[in-house]
């Protein structure tokens, strides 16, 4: 087991877990007996999610905080300090996206968005990750997307965004090779949650995604969780979410062939 078993004085951190794959991650957790401590910046949304744990009896703490901002993060953990408890898995799984082209982008909200899905991975893995070593045990999950393994026009700087996580955390688990703490990516496909309508994509064009490619939040952490469990690098949630990452794949394989060749 690459899970750290749960303790009285040990936490589960998980960012964004107001709600989506952050919050099924909690209650997944949770409910193999882990304490949890909630972050993210709806404080209102975020307590639902804590009340709704601790109706079955979970140890949880919510931190109401701001990710994009550096001083949010910087604070964060002192506040965890505060109550007692130690980080012993983490869940970087905040993030959000937008819809449009590059060129014309809102560059504010674009740079906002890189900030939140990827400067704020990079400085929890290494806030918290020396904790982890000097205790001998802690375990890591990143969410990236099936984005990370393709270009997307409309979304360009979230799929970069992804790509960045994957590829960060696949160096970071080799960079720990020889610890206790394993680091593992998360990849999902389309899940139904708020989180496509947030980023501004219409109803029309989210049914026009295929159903064999979508996955409840609820599945994606079952499997996310047993990942961790078995210590896996990476973790893509359903049969037809995998073919498409390995089709994404080749054609990068075949396009740096090409390339080669010439």
């Amino acid at each position: 087991m690459s899970l750290p078993p749960p303790s009285p004085r040990g936490t589960a951190l998980i960012t964004g877990a107001s709600s989506g794959i952050g919050a099924a991650m909690a209650r997944a957790l949770a409910s193999r007996g882990y304490g949890t401590t909630l972050v993210a910046r709806d404080g209102d949304r975020l307590r639902r999610t804590a009340d709704e744990l601790r109706e079955h009896g979970a140890r949880v703490e919510t931190i109401e905080a701001d990710l994009t901002s550096r001083t949010d993060r910087a604070e964060l953990e002192a506040r965890v300090g505060r109550t007692g408890l130690t980080v012993d898995i983490l869940v970087n799984g905040a993030g959000a996206a937008t819809r449009g082209s590059i060129a014309e982008c809102d560059l504010d909200a674009e740079l906002g968005h890189m900030e939140l899905n990827v400067v704020s991975v990079v400085d929890l893995c290494r806030t918290f990750v020396d904790g982890m070593i000097a205790q001998k045990s802690g375990a890591i999950l990143n969410i990236a997307s099936t984005a990370a393994f393709k270009p997307m026009g409309g979304q360009g700087t979230y799929a970069a965004s992804k790509a960045f996580v994957l590829s960060f955390t696949r160096t970071l688990r080799l960079e720990l090779r020889e610890s206790p703490v394993t680091v593992t990516a998360l990849c999902p496909g389309p899940v139904p949650t708020d989180f496509d309508r947030r980023a501004g994509f219409t109803d029309e064009e989210i049914s026009a995604i295929p159903a064999i490619m979508w996955k409840s939040a609820d599945d994606v952490a079952a499997v996310a969780v047993a990942a961790l469990e078995r210590g896996a690098e990476l973790c893509i949630p359903g049969r037809a979410n995998v073919v498409d990452a390995t089709m994404s794949l080749l054609k990068t394989k075949q396009q740096a062939s090409q390339a080669v060749s010439r």
